[in-house]
């Protein structure tokens, strides 16, 4: 296989700035479909979209029909009112329904998956099923359709992973980035966007806290007072994915230069009075969290705002990002949220909390 033909083009998120708002024009008279798009990403993604931009289609595609119903009942993505929006009922598991719903698809951000890390490791053959085998079948769907760009959402734990949903979630990562091997040299642009705890999103530690402290509890529950990790908002969440399709070539991984926290100070923060009590690490969780570990750190570009793990792909060329002010990292370089050089406490913390609503 020759060398791919990279266009380099202007890139927005220049290397000394954050990813503080989507890229112009980037969607516009285009087709994207979001896999689990019912989900807290998902819908602050069609929000931003709808926005910003004037998309030829929008599809929602997930396997919960109530969801998709009760999704529908809200104005913000009532077909009615968005013509541009479709609802497909399907599951990643499901290549053939998957290929059916890409037909005519430009882009395609892969949000779908099975999270949360007990379910994991009580429903392994699940698990697998979905963040696996789908990521596999999204791949295959995408080439045999001719979308141009995929994105799929990681996360921190697929780092070094200790618990099968980091374990799934890295095999996702290889999957997409070796995609690019069997799509050819014009074909599928695949990526990968990996980050950390989402504030406000369902399942994290804030709306948690916030559900107890409105339940009246007189003290928070904290698995180890040592605990750190990073914070990312849905906000900047969708305005990194956005860059990242627009700056990908294909095979990175995009990993966002955020803030940590310690879970002592977040409890303290939503509830300066209240008291606080250790119940211990659940099954598969980690005391610290890892976006990139010490041996992809070898392989990893700074940008200013974010970083790129390299493909190991023989065919790979980051003149496009180097042309963007990509440097190398230094020697025996990693990013854990216990040693990150960016902090979040007090009114900052408050405020980033107070900040994390979907987009609108």
């Amino acid at each position: 296989m020759g060398q791919w033909n990279i266009q380099e083009s202007v890139i927005v998120n220049q290397s000394n700035q954050r990813f503080t708002e989507p890229v112009p024009g980037l969607l516009d008279g285009k087709s994207i479909l979001v896999t689990g798009g019912t989900g807290s990403f998902g819908k602050a993604f069609l929000r931003t979209v709808m926005r910003v931009y004037k998309p030829k289609r929008l599809v929602v595609y997930s396997r919960d029909e109530l969801k998709q119903f009760e999704m529908q009942q809200d104005p913000d993505f009532d077909p009615r009112h968005h013509p541009e929006l479709r609802y497909f009922i399907g599951d990643v598991r499901d290549v053939d329904r998957l290929s059916m719903a890409l037909r005519g698809i430009d882009h395609v951000i892969h949000a779908a998956a099975l999270k949360q890390v007990p379910a994991a490791e009580y429903n392994p053959f699940e698990c697998i099923r979905t963040n696996v085998h789908g990521a596999e079948n999204v791949v295959q769907a995408a080439i045999n359709t001719g979308v141009g760009k995929v994105i799929a959402l990681s996360t921190d734990k697929a780092a070094n992973p200790i618990n099968l949903y980091g374990a799934s979630k890295l095999a996702s990562d290889k999957i997409f980035v070796a995609a690019n091997n069997l799509s050819g040299e014009d074909g599928t642009r695949f990526a990968v966007v990996r980050y950390g705890n989402v504030v406000g999103s369902r399942g994290s530690v804030v709306p948690f806290f916030q559900k107890l402290l409105e339940e009246g509890a007189t003290s928070l529950p904290i698995t180890d007072d040592r605990m750190t990790r990073f914070w990312i908002t849905l906000r900047q969440g969708v305005n990194f994915v956005l860059n990242g399709l627009d700056v990908m070539q294909g095979g990175e991984i995009f990993v966002p230069k955020i803030p940590s926290t310690r879970i002592t100070d977040l409890a303290a923060c939503l509830a300066p009075k209240l008291p606080w009590h250790v119940v211990g690490i659940r099954p598969g969780e980690k005391l610290h969290e890892t976006m990139i570990g010490i041996d992809d750190g070898r392989m990893s570009l700074d940008l200013g705002g974010y970083y790129i793990i390299e493909p190991i792909l023989e065919f790979w060329n980051n003149s496009a990002h180097v042309k963007n002010g990509a440097k190398p990292v230094m020697d025996d370089f990693f990013y854990t949220s216990d040693g990150n050089t960016e902090w979040l406490e007090g009114d900052d913390l408050l405020d980033l909390i107070n900040g994390s609503s979907e987009p609108k």
